[in-house]
């Protein structure tokens, strides 16, 4: 007498159709439809996303007479690196470079020490006035002083031409406590809380010991934004800055950029602007190349924390 033996069928949930990874899968022809619609519009946006930048950068060392021809789609032609040597020859390109990664650097740690804090104390329940404060916070987002009433308040407190108007009157970023806030309240247990009083521990031990270890994603996350923030940030040293020695490097390169706009003649107009466009890339390559450097260490950070703004608070 044989016997025959009956493998179980996988346990599943409800209605949930177990998966056979032996077994192929049959397409609907309106499968194989949507997908390749979804598929055809994600390379579209990759190439939308893509192709500008690798125009720049392969325009960049281009041949400027091949660039504004149109020769230049994919591949670069006619290699030259005429406009980096004319953008690296200038001394303040380097002092522009350091004054920049000074205040970026200094500025994203000014920032994150006051709205972290900031923000943990704001999702802390236990804080009455926090509704009341969290309202003033929003309301500055709408109604601010506007440009004039700035300009006079940072010359009254001795902010001009120097590191800390890139700093101060931004330390605090609305938007960055809203998400920091939400973090805390949604994805940090109020159990570990009771536990870390359970172990003697006060407010500020709770925060450094356990909140901030677990919080290294926003910490990215806002970090990255803050950084990015201080670096793009041109019209603070274009306002508030008059020392050369003290200007940031996007206000280096846009001088730089008008010096090799205004330098051309009614002769050789038409070279000069070339020379000028390809002097442009490179100034573009120049300024994002450390963010595009620095990016892929926080990628990992960044996925993970990216989505936390939008957790209601």
């Amino acid at each position: 007498m044989s016997t025959t033996t009956v493998t179980p069928a996988p346990k599943t949930s409800g209605d949930e159709i177990p998966w056979n990874k032996h077994q192929h899968q049959h397409l609907t022809p309106g499968d194989w439809v949507t997908s390749i619609i979804i598929y055809g519009l994600i390379a579209l946006a990759v190439i939308a996303v893509l192709y500008p930048l690798w125009f720049v950068v392969i325009a960049s060392f281009s041949n400027p007479n091949k660039v504004a021809a149109g020769d230049v789609l994919l591949l670069p032609k006619g290699i030259t690196f005429v406009g980096y040597a004319k953008v690296f020859a200038n001394a303040r390109i380097w002092r522009g470079y350091l004054n920049t990664i000074i205040y970026s650097v200094v500025g994203t740690a000014v920032n994150l020490a006051v709205t972290i804090p900031c923000a943990f104390a704001l999702s802390r329940k236990e804080f009455k006035p926090r509704r009341v404060i969290l309202f003033l916070f929003t309301v500055t987002m709408f109604i601010a002083g506007g440009l004039i009433p700035n300009y006079l308040l940072y010359k009254q407190l001795g902010l001009l031409n120097s590191m800390w108007v890139f700093i101060l009157p931004g330390a605090v970023s609305v938007y960055n406590v809203i998400v920091a806030r939400s973090f805390f309240e949604t994805s940090i247990p109020e159990e570990l809380f009771e536990a870390a009083q359970l172990d003697g521990e006060s407010y500020l031990g709770y925060f450094f010991r356990i909140v901030i270890p677990l919080s290294s994603a926003i910490l990215a996350v806002i970090g990255l934004y803050y950084f990015v923030g201080h670096w793009n940030d041109f019209m603070t040293g274009l306002i508030f800055i008059t020392d050369d020695e003290k200007q940031p490097l996007q206000v280096v390169l846009q001088q730089l950029l008008l010096v090799a706009q205004g330098t051309a003649t009614n002769v050789d107009a038409a070279a000069q602007q070339q020379a000028a466009d390809q002097i442009k890339f490179g100034i573009i390559i120049v300024s994002t190349l450390p963010l595009m450097v620095i990016y892929p260490f926080l990628q990992k950070y960044f996925n993970k924390g990216v989505m936390l703004g939008a957790v209601k608070g």
